[in-house]
């Protein structure tokens, strides 16, 4: 069985883009979900409500590489670079067991 791969993205919609950024960001976590590519939950801070953190649990590197590729997916992410900016990526987290 593949092993899921967890990536986490900060972002900020520009002002007076969050509507837009949400909708969309909604419309690539429905394809990418349909798809069984990844299952995504986000969340927003509570002391900077403007700032957002998307969870991603890819279901392993081939769907991550496979949802690259994919022209619904491309489409969303490439609406999205115009309705949000990203403070910080982390594209592979690994889980530390204590």
């Amino acid at each position: 069985m593949a092993q899921e791969v967890l990536s986490i993205a900060v972002f900020e919609p520009y002002p007076g883009e969050e509507e837009a950024c949400m909708a969309t960001l909604r419309e690539l976590i429905g394809i990418l979900a349909a798809k069984n590519y990844s299952r995504d939950v986000v969340y927003r801070d509570r002391a900077k409500p403007e700032s957002y953190v998307l969870v991603r649990h890819w279901a392993s590197d081939a769907a991550r590489r496979e949802a690259q590729e994919d022209p619904a997916a491309q489409k969303c992410w490439a609406k999205l670079g115009h309705l949000m900016t990203i403070l910080k990526v982390y594209e592979s987290l690994d889980e530390i067991k204590l």
